[in-house]
């Protein structure tokens, strides 16, 4: 595997200057394919990436992909499943994408999505969900659906700190609860077999992701940020959460934004009529609304009133299931992209968001698009949106003209049924009319 400390034969690495990224014509992109079906659905989705790369620049730009290793192919290969190699390689590239890794459940090793996204501190899972027209969804309206969820990447549960009941840490943590806090110990209802788990939520850890979100709004003309939360019953994380959000809003973006917490202190003070006509005055002159929402809320109504979301910024347990959920409505995990950036460095890697799924793995039948569409969120992230819009296009060509794999074909029973590969050459077809399939 290449040295990243190695200059690759082709290719120049992307730089960065003044905060700002510097992108050669050929940047060097580490991509890892992935367990399971990762090699399947990156064999279909690279072509794609590069033809659209190719039409939209008239071939003065190209994408020169270095494969890195991670997971059971690094396993075999290096004896580890996830070299020092690979992480050094992400920072130095600064942009990455991936398939899908082996996440274990119960004992054994950590998971490496989430190693990764914390030894490359890429704070922010950006989940864009939107439907496609022509993908089953289960829901009435999916074509309600447009939310952009921003997902604190490195902290809460995700942490790791985890006490096993019965071990000897465990113990000494119950007894260090017990002799300094009686009243918190007296609510642990079994404390001899129980295991433990830390929860940490910082002051910035929250404000760098809620930053992150709103500049996006702005930056792609959205309409309101919704701060998700459980801080009814965890007050001093989740809470907290929701409370350093606002105050960032109102302190960082004065004068652009207008707040929920502005609205009640408003409405407290001069009553609900006072409160109404300073928020609609303020959504008249093109502020943008920030609310917060309870967690359990925020799954009620995105069923049943989804265009009230626009972009959402909790944290990684919360945005872990609701990014899954909301994705369900606009087709599943199969189409859904997903990234992991650092927004003040700019590093990123990309990913597809479902899983490995063994049972499918080399049988050419899984479908491709959350890992071409990730493909189009870095070409996004590099600048290159003619590119992006091409591949997006043709993806969205394919599926309305009846081209499917597996998993939606058993759900349009008039579509046409292709394997992974034929449906990537279907978008290539798409992309390149003239091209010989």
């Amino acid at each position: 595997m290449a040295n990243p400390q190695l200059h690759p034969a082709e290719g120049e690495r992307i730089t960065s200057q003044n905060g700002r990224f510097i992108v050669p014509s050929n940047p060097i992109i580490p991509f890892i394919e992935g367990d399971g079906i990762g090699p399947d659905i990156w064999n279909a989705a690279r072509p794609v990436i590069d033809a659209a790369v190719g039409k939209a620049y008239k071939g003065k730009r190209q994408l020169c992909w270095l494969e890195v290793l991670a997971g059971n192919k690094a396993q075999t290969q290096t004896g580890t499943l996830l070299p020092q190699e690979t992480i050094q390689a992400f920072a130095h590239y600064k942009i990455g994408i991936k398939g899908p890794l082996t996440t274990p459940v119960g004992g054994g090793h950590r998971s490496l999505n989430v190693t990764l996204r914390q030894k490359l501190d890429l704070y922010a899972c950006l989940r864009p969900v939107r439907w496609t027209p022509g993908v089953p969804a289960p829901v009435c309206h999916p074509e309600k659906v447009d939310m952009v969820i921003f997902r604190e990447n490195t902290e809460d549960l995700y942490a790791g700190v985890e006490f096993q009941a019965g071990t000897p840490i465990n113990k000494a943590f119950l007894a260090w609860l017990k002799e300094t806090s009686p009243e918190e110990f007296a609510k642990i209802r079994f404390p001899e077999s129980s295991g433990f788990a830390i929860k940490p939520i910082s002051q910035k850890g929250s404000e760098r992701l809620v930053r992150a979100a709103l500049n996006y709004a702005f930056t792609h003309n959205r309409k309101s940020v919704t701060l998700v939360h459980k801080g009814n019953i965890m007050k001093h994380t989740e809470g907290a959460f929701m409370t350093w959000g606002y105050a960032l809003a109102e302190r960082e973006f004065d004068g652009r934004v207008y707040t929920q917490r502005q609205f009640k202190e408003t409405k407290s003070m001069q009553g609900e009529s006072a409160a109404i006509a300073e928020r609609n005055d303020a959504l008249d002159q093109g502020k943008l609304w920030i609310n917060d929402i309870i967690t359990d809320a925020a799954f009620e109504q995105a069923l049943t009133r989804p265009e009230e979301f626009d972009v959402i910024a909790t944290m990684n347990l919360n945005g872990d299931y609701l990014s899954d959920a909301l994705t369900a409505q606009v087709g599943g995990l199969g189409i859904a992209p997903g990234a992991n950036i650092n927004f003040e460095r700019g590093n990123a890697l990309f990913e597809a968001t479902h899983g490995t799924a063994p049972s499918l793995a080399g049988k050419n039948i899984a479908n491709p698009c959350s890992l071409i569409l990730s493909g189009t969120l870095m070409l996004r992230h590099l600048g290159w949106d003619t590119a992006a819009d091409l591949v997006e296009r043709a993806l969205a060509a394919t599926i309305a003209a009846g081209t499917a794999t597996f998993d939606f074909q058993r759900l349009m029973p008039e579509a046409n049924l292709v394997s992974t590969t034929e449906f990537g050459q279907a978008v290539l077809q798409q992309i390149n009319p003239q091209r010989k399939s």
